[in-house]
C-alpha cells in the first residue's frame, strides 16, 4: 500500500535530517555549539535542522532569499588590498547561531559586570587617578597608549558614567565556558551588520523565525535612541552619527543606522563649533547638536587639540566637550580600555573596584613591561600567542592579530627579542584560544566552522542594556586565529530563543497613536551640495553620450567627407573637444571615429563619460544614506557599462552603448522622480540637473544652430536635445533654424529647452525659500528671475547667440550664488544657541 504524500515527505525530511546530522563532523578537542562530545543534537537547534532537512529547493529558494535581500539593500564592506580600497558584497552565513534565553541571561549578566568595572576604570583614568597611583595599574600602561588622551583628563561628565557603548568580543573554550577575547569602546562596530542579518534571514525562513521565539532587537535600539535623547538635555534634541565617511571600512553600517534610529549622519566637516557648542551646517541655517554618536577614532577627532593632520574630524571639539554643551558617545579617549596589555589588570582590578570576581573572565593575558611577566612570555614562547600590548603601533615587526609563537621563524624571534628588550611594554602574551565551532551552510550540507560574538552594551538612565543577539562572525576555514571581515569571512545572526512568544516591538510609532511626520529636519549642506552635484555631473555625462551618439550615426550613415554631413561631424567634434571629453588631435579628419572611443571611455579626459560617472558614483557614495538601492545599482550599471575591456569600440559598438546608457540614465531619473520624496534633497538634485542642462543645451545651441549651420547640424540639434518627434509634429519639412532654435530654446513646455529649465529652477528656489531664516526674494531667485523673464520677452528672431551665452553665464553664476546660499553657511539661530 502506497503511503500519502504527506507522511513521504515527512519520511523524506527524516531521513535528510539523519544524513545531515551524521555528515556532520566536528573537530577533534573542540566544542560544538550544533552538537554534544557524543555526537547528539543539542535540543535547541532541532527546529533549525527541522527547516534544513525540508525540500531542499524550498532551502536553497530561502537563502537565495535572504541573499538577495542583502544585494538589494546594497550591503557592502570596504576592504583594503594592495593599497587600494573596494566595496564587497556582505557575506551572510545562512544558518543562525542559537543561544537559549537562559544561557543568554547568565552571559548578559557577566557583560552588565565588565561594563560596570571598564567604566569604573575609564572613570577613574581620566579623573581622580587612584589606580596608577596606588600601583594597580602601571603608568606606562595608560600614558604609553596612544589612545590615551590628556587633553580630556577632568573633563565633566554628563550623567553617571562616561561609557555610553561598549562591545566585547567573545569566544567559547572547549570546556564550554564563554571568554572575553577583547573590548571595544573606541567605535564599537557592526550593530548595523546585525539589524541586516536580522532583517535578512527573518525574512527568508519567517516560519523558522517565528516558530522559535526569537528575542527581537527593536526594543534594544529603542532604549538606547532614548537614553541618548534623555542626555540631551533639551526637548527638542538633535543627535548625530559622526561617521569618517565613505571611505572608512564599516560606512555602510553608519549610514544604516543613522537611518534605523532617525539620527543625522555627518561627517567632520559638517560640523562647527561656535561659543563652545557643535551646530551641523544646513541648508536653513547652523543648527545646535546635543549629542554625537562617534564613530570616528578619537586622534582625529578635533584637529585643533588632538591630531593637527586630521581632515575629517571638528575643530575645537574637545572646548565643546570641555563646556559641557555636547555628549559624545562614546567619550573621546574611550579607547584606551582596548588595550590588550590591560586584560592581564582585570581580574585584580574587578576584586578592587566590584570587590568579587568577573563571572566573565578574559582571555589570560601577560603584559610583558613587567619583568616576570616577561620572562614568562619568553619561557613559554610555544605555547602563548603574541601580540602588541596596545593597537599595533607602525614598527610592530608581527602581524596585528595574535599570532601563534610556536610559528615564528628565526627572523620574526629576533624582531620580537628586540622588542621585549627595548619595549616591553608594547608586547603581551596571551593563553592560546581553541573556539568552539558552529555550523554553516556549504554546498548542500553542514560543516562546523570557528566563530566570534561580538555583543553589545549601553548605557540607559536605569543601568545597562544588553542587545539581545550581536555580530558573529564565522571563520570561512578551520582555522580562527584572525577573524575579519576584511580577510572574507562571513557573519551570522544570531537567535537568542525564549521559551514564550515574544512582544512584536518596532521603532515605529505605536499603531494607536501614530506621530505622523513629513519633514525629517533640515537637510545638512554637505549632503544639499553632494546632490546638486550628482545633477550636474549625470546631466553632463547624458548630455556627452547624446552627442556621441549623434556622432556615431552620422559616421555610421554617411561616408562624405564634405558637405552637411561633414559639417555636422565638425561641429560635434569640436564641442566634444571643448567639453573636455576628448583630446583635441583625435578629431582632426579622418580620424574622428578615433574619438567616439575617447569621449566614452578615457580615463585621462575628465568631461568623458567614463570620468562624468566615476564622479557622480563618488558623490553618491558620500550621500547613500539618501539613495535608494536601486539608484545605487543603476549607477553601478552606468558604470560598468564603460569599462575598459583593452578594445576600441567600433562606430556602431558606440552606438550601442550609448543606447544602453540612455535607457540605464532614464532609469535612474525614473527612480528620482516617482520614488523621491519631494523634499530639499530632491530639489536641490533636480535644481543640479536643470542648471547643467540648460547651460548644455545652450552650448549646442550656439555651436549647431548659428547662421551658417547646416541642416544636417540642426537635425543633429533636434536629435542630442531628443525633440524631433515635437518638431516633426509641428513643422511638415526640414530642419529650420528659426523653428528649431525656439523648440531648443524658447519653449518652456519642452522638457529639453532652456527655458523649461530655467521655469523648473526658479519653481524648486521659490519652495525653498520658505526655509527658515532665508528672505523672501534672495540673490539666487533675483538671478533666475531675470533669466527667466528675457526668455519670455525674447522673439526667436532676435536671439542672438551672444544672448545664449548671456543665459548660460546667468545660470553659471545662479550655481555659484546657490553656493553660497545655501552650502556656505553663517551664524547660528538665536534660539539654537541656547
Amino acid at each position: 500500500m502506497t503511503p500519502p504524500a504527506g507522511a513521504a515527505a515527512v519520511k523524506a525530511a527524516s531521513t535528510r535530517a539523519a544524513a545531515l546530522l551524521a555528515g556532520y563532523q566536528p573537530l577533534p578537542g573542540i566544542r560544538d555549539e550544533f552538537v554534544d562530545r557524543d555526537g547528539r543534537l543539542r535540543p535547541h537547534w532541532a527546529p533549525v535542522l527541522d527547516r534544513l532537512s525540508g525540500d531542499p529547493a524550498e532551502v536553497d529558494r530561502a537563502f537565495a532569499l535572504a541573499d538577495r535581500h542583502q544585494r538589494d539593500s546594497g550591503v557592502y564592506y570596504r576592504v583594503y588590498d594592495a593599497g587600494q580600497s573596494r566595496e564587497r558584497s556582505w557575506a551572510l552565513s545562512h544558518v543562525p547561531l542559537v543561544i537559549p534565553e537562559a544561557e543568554w541571561a547568565t552571559l548578559a549578566a557577566g557583560l552588565v559586570e565588565r561594563a560596570e568595572l571598564l567604566d569604573a576604570v575609564l572613570g577613574d583614568v581620566y579623573g581622580p587617578g587612584r589606580l596608577v597611583a596606588d600601583g594597580s595599574l602601571p603608568a606606562t600602561l595608560i600614558a604609553g597608549s596612544p589612545d590615551f588622551l590628556r587633553p580630556m583628563v577632568g573633563l565633566p561628565t554628563r550623567g553617571r558614567r562616561r561609557l555610553q557603548i561598549y562591545a566585547a568580543d567573545l569566544g567559547r573554550g572547549p570546556d564550554g565556558r564563554w571568554w572575553v577575547l577583547g573590548d571595544r569602546a573606541q567605535a564599537p562596530s557592526g550593530m548595523g551588520y546585525a539589524l541586516e542579518n536580522r532583517i535578512a534571514l527573518s525574512r527568508a525562513v519567517p516560519d523558522l523565525y517565528g516558530g522559535m521565539n526569537v528575542r527581537r532587537l527593536a526594543p534594544f535600539f529603542q532604549t538606547w535612541r532614548s537614553a541618548l535623547a534623555a542626555q540631551a538635555g533639551r526637548e527638542a534634541s538633535r543627535i548625530c552619527l559622526l561617521t569618517p565617511g565613505p571611505l572608512n571600512e564599516t560606512y555602510f553600517e553608519h549610514a544604516y543606522l543613522s537611518r534605523y534610529l532617525g539620527f543625522l549622519l555627518v561627517e567632520g566637516g559638517d560640523l562647527t563649533v561656535r561659543d563652545g557648542a557643535v551646530f551641523v551646517r544646513t541648508i536653513a541655517g547652523l543648527k545646535r547638536v546635543d549629542v554625537l554618536v562617534r564613530r570616528l577614532d578619537a586622534e582625529f577627532a578635533d584637529p585643533v587639540e588632538l591630531e593637527p593632520a586630521s581632515r575629517i574630524g571638528v575643530p575645537g571639539l574637545v572646548d565643546a566637550v570641555r563646556s559641557g554643551k555636547v555628549v559624545l558617545a562614546n567619550p573621546l579617549g574611550a579607547g584606551v580600555i582596548e588595550a590588550r596589555g590591560l586584560l592581564g589588570f582585570m581580574p585584580a582590578l574587578a576584586r578592587q573596584l566590584l570587590g568579587r570576581d568577573l563571572s566573565l573572565p578574559n582571555v589570560a593575558t601577560w603584559w610583558c613591561g613587567h619583568k616576570a611577566e616577561r620572562e614568562h612570555v619568553r619561557r613559554n614562547l610555544d605555547t602563548l600567542a603574541i601580540a602588541p600590548a596596545f593597537p599595533a603601533r607602525s614598527g610592530w615587526p608581527l602581524p596585528p592579530n595574535p599570532t601563534p609563537g610556536a610559528e615564528l621563524d628565526d627572523k620574526a624571534r629576533a624582531a620580537l627579542e628586540t622588542v621585549l628588550e627595548r619595549r616591553g611594554f608594547d608586547v603581551v602574551g596571551q593563553e592560546m584560544v581553541r573556539l568552539s565551532t558552529m555550523p554553516v551552510w556549504t554546498g548542500g550540507r553542514l560543516e562546523p566552522r570557528p566563530f566570534t560574538l561580538r555583543a553589545y552594551v549601553v548605557a540607559t538612565e536605569d543601568g545597562w542594556e544588553v542587545l539581545p543577539g550581536g555580530f558573529c562572525r564565522v571563520s570561512g576555514s578551520q582555522d580562527a586565529r584572525a577573524l575579519s571581515m576584511q580577510l572574507g569571512d562571513r557573519s551570522a545572526d544570531v537567535w537568542i530563543t525564549a521559551d514564550q512568544p515574544v512582544e512584536r516591538l518596532s521603532l515605529l510609532p505605536s499603531p494607536a497613536q501614530p506621530q505622523i511626520r513629513r519633514v525629517i529636519g533640515y537637510l545638512p549642506s554637505r549632503a544639499a551640495e553632494n546632490l546638486f552635484w550628482l545633477g550636474r555631473y549625470l546631466e553632463r555625462a547624458e548630455a556627452t553620450v547624446r552627442v556621441v551618439r549623434c556622432l556615431a550615426g552620422l559616421l555610421v550613415e554617411s561616408t562624405e567627407t564634405t558637405g552637411p554631413a561633414r559639417d555636422a561631424v565638425v561641429r560635434l567634434c569640436d564641442m566634444l573637444v571643448a567639453w573636455g571629453a576628448a583630446p583635441e588631435s583625435e578629431h582632426k579628419g579622418p580620424k574622428a571615429p578615433a574619438l567616439l572611443d575617447q569621449a566614452l571611455r578615457s580615463a585621462e579626459c575628465g568631461g568623458s563619460v567614463l570620468s562624468l560617472i566615476g564622479e557622480a558614483r563618488r558623490t553618491a557614495s558620500v550621500i547613500r544614506d539618501r539613495l535608494s538601492s536601486d539608484a545605487v545599482r543603476a549607477l553601478a550599471d552606468l558604470s560598468r557599462l564603460f569599462e575598459h575591456e583593452g578594445v576600441s569600440v567600433s562606430q556602431a559598438e558606440a552606438l550601442d552603448l550609448c543606447d544602453q546608457a540612455l535607457r540605464v540614465m532614464a532609469a535612474f531619473s525614473g527612480l528620482v522622480q516617482e520614488n523621491m520624496n519631494r523634499l530639499s534633497g530632491w530639489r536641490f538634485l533636480e535644481i543640479g540637473r536643470r542648471i547643467e542642462r540648460g547651460v548644455l543645451t545652450g552650448r549646442c545651441v550656439r555651436r549647431l544652430a548659428d547662421a551658417e549651420a547646416s541642416a544636417a547640424s540642426l537635425e543633429a540639434l533636434l536629435e542630442i536635445s531628443d525633440s524631433q518627434i515635437t518638431y516633426r509634429a509641428r513643422y511638415l519639412m526640414g530642419a529650420l533654424r528659426l523653428p528649431v532654435i525656439d523648440l531648443v530654446a524658447l519653449d518652456d513646455g519642452n522638457p529639453r529647452a532652456v527655458a523649461f529649465q530655467v521655469a523648473r529652477i526658479q519653481d524648486h528656489l521659490a519652495a525653498l525659500s520658505n526655509l527658515p531664516t532665508h528672505a523672501a526674494l534672495d540673490l539666487p531667485q533675483k538671478i533666475v528671475l531675470q533669466v527667466a523673464t528675457g526668455l519670455r520677452v525674447t522673439d526667436v528672431e532676435d536671439l542672438e547667440p551672444a544672448d545664449v551665452l548671456a543665459v548660460e553665464n546667468r545660470l553659471m553664476e545662479l550655481s555659484t550664488e546657490i553656493t553660497a546660499r545655501f552650502f556656505s553657511q553663517t551664524p547660528p539661530d538665536p534660539e539654537e544657541g541656547a
